[in-house]
Protein backbone atom coordinates (compact mmCIF):
# COMPACT_ATOMS: atom_id res chain seq x y z
CA UNK A 1 0.00 0.00 0.00
CA UNK A 2 0.82 3.33 -0.40
CA UNK A 3 1.87 5.97 2.24
CA UNK A 4 -0.41 9.32 2.57
CA UNK A 5 -0.18 12.13 3.97
CA UNK A 6 -3.32 12.77 4.92
CA UNK A 7 -5.21 9.15 5.48
CA UNK A 8 -4.18 5.91 7.08
CA UNK A 9 -5.22 2.44 6.06
CA UNK A 10 -5.47 -0.52 8.32
CA UNK A 11 -6.38 -4.12 7.70
CA UNK A 12 -8.68 -5.22 10.21
CA UNK A 13 -6.70 -7.57 13.22
CA UNK A 14 -8.86 -10.83 12.78
CA UNK A 15 -6.57 -12.84 11.00
CA UNK A 16 -6.44 -12.87 7.24
CA UNK A 17 -9.38 -10.12 7.19
CA UNK A 18 -11.11 -8.83 4.22
CA UNK A 19 -12.02 -5.76 6.01
CA UNK A 20 -10.14 -2.54 5.23
CA UNK A 21 -9.74 0.72 7.60
CA UNK A 22 -9.03 3.98 5.52
CA UNK A 23 -8.80 6.57 8.13
CA UNK A 24 -8.64 10.21 7.55
CA UNK A 25 -5.75 11.33 9.66
CA UNK A 26 -5.49 14.89 10.53
CA UNK A 27 -6.38 15.02 13.87
CA UNK A 28 -4.81 18.29 14.64
CA UNK A 29 -7.19 19.95 12.56
CA UNK A 30 -10.21 17.50 13.40
CA UNK A 31 -9.52 16.06 9.71
CA UNK A 32 -10.53 19.14 7.90
CA UNK A 33 -9.70 18.49 4.45
CA UNK A 34 -6.76 19.48 2.76
CA UNK A 35 -5.12 19.82 -0.64
CA UNK A 36 -3.23 17.00 -0.22
CA UNK A 37 -6.38 14.57 0.82
CA UNK A 38 -8.07 15.27 -2.37
CA UNK A 39 -5.68 14.12 -4.30
CA UNK A 40 -4.47 10.94 -2.14
CA UNK A 41 -7.79 10.33 -1.00
CA UNK A 42 -9.31 8.53 -4.93
CA UNK A 43 -5.79 7.05 -5.03
CA UNK A 44 -6.41 5.38 -1.76
CA UNK A 45 -9.88 3.94 -2.67
CA UNK A 46 -8.72 2.95 -6.14
CA UNK A 47 -5.96 0.93 -4.52
CA UNK A 48 -8.61 -0.57 -2.21
CA UNK A 49 -10.63 -1.24 -4.71
CA UNK A 50 -8.16 -3.35 -6.88
CA UNK A 51 -6.63 -5.33 -4.07
CA UNK A 52 -8.72 -8.68 -3.91
CA UNK A 53 -7.89 -8.78 -0.19
CA UNK A 54 -10.64 -6.06 0.54
CA UNK A 55 -14.21 -7.09 0.22
CA UNK A 56 -15.27 -4.69 2.40
CA UNK A 57 -13.97 -0.78 3.31
CA UNK A 58 -14.86 1.25 6.63
CA UNK A 59 -14.02 4.81 6.68
CA UNK A 60 -14.04 7.05 9.68
CA UNK A 61 -11.63 9.63 11.20
CA UNK A 62 -8.44 10.13 13.78
CA UNK A 63 -8.83 11.70 17.27
CA UNK A 64 -12.59 11.42 17.85
CA UNK A 65 -13.70 13.65 15.09
CA UNK A 66 -14.83 12.35 11.36
CA UNK A 67 -14.40 15.62 9.60
CA UNK A 68 -14.60 19.08 10.28
CA UNK A 69 -14.86 20.39 6.40
CA UNK A 70 -12.55 21.38 3.85
CA UNK A 71 -9.49 23.52 5.04
CA UNK A 72 -10.05 27.14 5.01
CA UNK A 73 -7.09 27.39 3.13
CA UNK A 74 -7.71 24.58 0.99
CA UNK A 75 -10.71 26.74 -0.02
CA UNK A 76 -8.97 29.87 -0.41
CA UNK A 77 -6.27 28.20 -2.67
CA UNK A 78 -9.14 26.53 -4.99
CA UNK A 79 -11.03 30.49 -5.03
CA UNK A 80 -7.85 32.31 -5.79
CA UNK A 81 -5.98 29.91 -7.64
CA UNK A 82 -2.12 29.50 -8.19
CA UNK A 83 -2.00 32.57 -10.61
CA UNK A 84 -4.19 34.83 -9.08
CA UNK A 85 -4.33 38.13 -10.74
CA UNK A 86 -2.51 37.48 -13.72
CA UNK A 87 -5.84 37.38 -15.68
CA UNK A 88 -8.16 40.23 -15.69
CA UNK A 89 -10.46 37.39 -18.18
CA UNK A 90 -13.26 36.88 -16.16
CA UNK A 91 -14.24 33.62 -18.34
CA UNK A 92 -10.73 32.33 -18.08
CA UNK A 93 -10.49 32.64 -14.41
CA UNK A 94 -13.97 31.32 -14.36
CA UNK A 95 -13.09 28.10 -16.40
CA UNK A 96 -10.75 26.98 -14.26
CA UNK A 97 -12.58 27.41 -10.96
CA UNK A 98 -14.91 25.13 -12.64
CA UNK A 99 -12.48 22.78 -13.76
CA UNK A 100 -11.22 22.73 -9.76
CA UNK A 101 -14.26 22.60 -8.48
CA UNK A 102 -14.95 19.70 -10.92
CA UNK A 103 -11.42 17.89 -9.65
CA UNK A 104 -12.47 18.29 -5.88
CA UNK A 105 -15.90 16.79 -7.00
CA UNK A 106 -14.11 13.92 -8.55
CA UNK A 107 -12.34 13.20 -5.76
CA UNK A 108 -15.43 12.74 -3.27
CA UNK A 109 -17.13 10.50 -6.08
CA UNK A 110 -14.19 8.37 -6.13
CA UNK A 111 -16.46 6.45 -3.17
CA UNK A 112 -19.02 5.47 -5.93
CA UNK A 113 -16.80 4.20 -8.33
CA UNK A 114 -14.75 2.01 -5.73
CA UNK A 115 -16.90 -1.70 -6.50
CA UNK A 116 -16.40 -2.55 -2.91
CA UNK A 117 -19.07 -1.41 -0.11
CA UNK A 118 -17.65 1.51 1.78
CA UNK A 119 -19.03 2.23 5.15
CA UNK A 120 -18.85 5.33 7.41
CA UNK A 121 -18.13 5.29 11.00
CA UNK A 122 -18.63 8.50 12.41
CA UNK A 123 -17.27 9.91 15.49
CA UNK A 124 -17.61 13.78 16.73
CA UNK A 125 -17.97 16.31 13.64
CA UNK A 126 -18.95 15.52 10.97
CA UNK A 127 -19.40 19.20 9.28
CA UNK A 128 -19.55 20.43 5.56
CA UNK A 129 -16.97 18.05 2.92
CA UNK A 130 -17.87 15.86 5.84
CA UNK A 131 -21.92 15.57 4.75
CA UNK A 132 -20.37 14.94 1.14
CA UNK A 133 -18.45 12.16 1.93
CA UNK A 134 -20.70 10.28 3.71
CA UNK A 135 -24.00 10.85 1.74
CA UNK A 136 -21.43 9.15 -1.00
CA UNK A 137 -20.73 6.13 0.77
CA UNK A 138 -23.07 2.63 1.05
CA UNK A 139 -24.12 2.45 4.43
CA UNK A 140 -23.71 4.95 7.51
CA UNK A 141 -23.41 4.52 11.34
CA UNK A 142 -22.63 6.89 14.04
CA UNK A 143 -22.35 7.32 17.63
CA UNK A 144 -24.79 8.96 20.57
CA UNK A 145 -21.97 12.25 20.52
CA UNK A 146 -21.62 13.11 16.76
CA UNK A 147 -23.21 15.98 15.28
CA UNK A 148 -23.78 16.94 11.93
CA UNK A 149 -23.70 20.33 9.64
CA UNK A 150 -24.20 21.32 6.02
CA UNK A 151 -22.45 24.13 6.46
CA UNK A 152 -21.77 25.90 3.54
CA UNK A 153 -24.19 28.77 3.35
CA UNK A 154 -22.41 29.76 6.30
CA UNK A 155 -19.22 30.49 4.45
CA UNK A 156 -21.17 31.95 1.66
CA UNK A 157 -20.64 29.36 -0.34
CA UNK A 158 -23.53 26.70 -2.57
CA UNK A 159 -22.44 23.11 -1.79
CA UNK A 160 -20.60 21.61 -4.60
CA UNK A 161 -19.05 18.70 -3.75
CA UNK A 162 -22.53 16.60 -4.08
CA UNK A 163 -24.24 17.10 -0.81
CA UNK A 164 -27.07 19.04 -2.62
CA UNK A 165 -27.24 15.99 -4.95
CA UNK A 166 -27.15 13.01 -2.84
CA UNK A 167 -28.55 13.93 0.21
CA UNK A 168 -31.96 14.14 -0.53
CA UNK A 169 -32.17 11.03 -1.50
CA UNK A 170 -31.59 9.78 1.42
CA UNK A 171 -33.22 12.13 4.03
CA UNK A 172 -36.11 13.52 1.61
CA UNK A 173 -36.00 16.52 -0.05
CA UNK A 174 -37.64 18.74 2.93
CA UNK A 175 -34.95 17.69 5.00
CA UNK A 176 -32.44 18.30 2.84
CA UNK A 177 -33.41 21.62 2.03
CA UNK A 178 -34.10 22.79 5.88
CA UNK A 179 -30.86 21.59 6.88
CA UNK A 180 -28.50 23.42 3.70
CA UNK A 181 -30.55 26.34 4.10
CA UNK A 182 -30.33 26.61 7.93
CA UNK A 183 -26.81 24.96 8.21
CA UNK A 184 -28.00 23.98 11.87
CA UNK A 185 -25.75 21.44 13.62
CA UNK A 186 -27.58 18.41 14.31
CA UNK A 187 -27.37 15.55 16.55
CA UNK A 188 -26.77 11.46 16.16
CA UNK A 189 -30.03 11.10 17.41
CA UNK A 190 -31.82 13.22 14.78
CA UNK A 191 -29.49 12.03 11.91
CA UNK A 192 -30.74 8.31 12.82
CA UNK A 193 -34.57 10.27 12.58
CA UNK A 194 -34.45 11.48 9.60
CA UNK A 195 -32.39 8.17 7.75
CA UNK A 196 -28.95 9.75 7.55
CA UNK A 197 -27.47 7.14 9.53
CA UNK A 198 -29.09 3.03 9.80
CA UNK A 199 -28.07 2.89 14.06
CA UNK A 200 -26.80 5.40 16.15
CA UNK A 201 -24.37 3.48 18.99
CA UNK A 202 -23.11 4.60 22.80
CA UNK A 203 -19.77 4.60 22.41
CA UNK A 204 -17.04 4.54 19.89
CA UNK A 205 -16.28 1.01 21.12
CA UNK A 206 -19.35 0.36 20.36
CA UNK A 207 -20.03 1.21 16.74
CA UNK A 208 -16.58 0.08 15.82
CA UNK A 209 -18.04 -3.58 17.11
CA UNK A 210 -21.57 -3.19 15.56
CA UNK A 211 -19.86 -2.24 12.10
CA UNK A 212 -17.31 -4.96 12.31
CA UNK A 213 -20.55 -7.06 12.67
CA UNK A 214 -21.82 -5.71 9.74
CA UNK A 215 -18.59 -5.68 7.72
CA UNK A 216 -18.02 -8.57 7.87
CA UNK A 217 -21.19 -10.20 7.17
CA UNK A 218 -20.77 -8.52 3.95
CA UNK A 219 -17.65 -9.91 3.29
CA UNK A 220 -19.16 -13.01 4.08
CA UNK A 221 -21.43 -13.04 0.98
CA UNK A 222 -20.65 -13.49 -2.86
CA UNK A 223 -17.83 -10.57 -3.93
CA UNK A 224 -20.25 -10.64 -7.50
CA UNK A 225 -23.19 -10.34 -5.55
CA UNK A 226 -22.27 -7.46 -3.34
CA UNK A 227 -20.30 -5.34 -6.20
CA UNK A 228 -23.25 -6.14 -8.80
CA UNK A 229 -26.08 -4.59 -5.93
CA UNK A 230 -24.06 -1.49 -5.48
CA UNK A 231 -23.71 -0.95 -8.87
CA UNK A 232 -27.12 -1.35 -9.87
CA UNK A 233 -28.44 0.53 -7.02
CA UNK A 234 -26.20 3.32 -8.33
CA UNK A 235 -26.67 3.11 -11.91
CA UNK A 236 -30.81 2.45 -11.44
CA UNK A 237 -31.38 5.43 -8.92
CA UNK A 238 -31.17 7.77 -12.39
CA UNK A 239 -33.35 5.82 -14.58
CA UNK A 240 -37.04 5.02 -14.06
CA UNK A 241 -38.22 1.51 -13.23
CA UNK A 242 -37.83 -0.29 -16.70
CA UNK A 243 -34.80 1.47 -17.47
CA UNK A 244 -33.64 -0.50 -14.31
CA UNK A 245 -34.84 -3.60 -14.68
CA UNK A 246 -33.25 -3.70 -18.18
CA UNK A 247 -30.39 -2.76 -16.76
CA UNK A 248 -29.95 -5.17 -13.77
CA UNK A 249 -30.95 -7.86 -16.90
CA UNK A 250 -27.80 -6.88 -18.81
CA UNK A 251 -25.89 -6.89 -15.79
CA UNK A 252 -26.62 -10.37 -14.65
CA UNK A 253 -26.90 -11.92 -18.03
CA UNK A 254 -22.75 -12.18 -17.69
CA UNK A 255 -22.66 -11.87 -13.74
CA UNK A 256 -24.81 -14.66 -12.76
CA UNK A 257 -22.64 -17.16 -15.05
CA UNK A 258 -20.30 -17.59 -11.65
CA UNK A 259 -18.89 -20.24 -9.36
CA UNK A 260 -20.84 -17.98 -6.71
CA UNK A 261 -24.36 -19.28 -7.29
CA UNK A 262 -22.80 -23.03 -7.09
CA UNK A 263 -21.05 -22.49 -3.57
CA UNK A 264 -23.71 -20.78 -2.00
CA UNK A 265 -26.57 -23.37 -3.31
CA UNK A 266 -24.28 -25.86 -1.74
CA UNK A 267 -22.89 -24.42 1.41
CA UNK A 268 -26.85 -23.84 2.31
CA UNK A 269 -27.07 -27.76 1.51
CA UNK A 270 -24.28 -28.84 3.32
CA UNK A 271 -25.38 -26.14 6.59
CA UNK A 272 -21.91 -24.60 6.17
CA UNK A 273 -20.71 -20.91 5.33
CA UNK A 274 -19.90 -20.60 2.02
CA UNK A 275 -16.35 -19.56 0.44
CA UNK A 276 -16.12 -17.42 -2.34
CA UNK A 277 -12.69 -17.12 -4.55
CA UNK A 278 -11.52 -13.43 -4.64
CA UNK A 279 -12.43 -10.90 -6.94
Amino acid sequence: MDKFNTLEILRSSAHNSSIFHLCINRPAVRNALSMDFFSEFPRALAALDQNPDVRVVVLSGAGGHFCSGIDLSTLNSTITGPQSGTSADRGRTGERLRRDIKSLQDAVTAIERCRKPVIAAVEGACIGGGIDIITTCDLRYCTEDAFFSVKEVDLGITADLGTLQRLPAIVGYGNAMELALTARRFSGVEAKEIGLVSRVFASKREMDEGVRIVAEGIASKSPLAVIGTKAILLRTRDLNVEQGLDYVATWNSSMLLSDDITEAISAAKQKRKPVFAKL
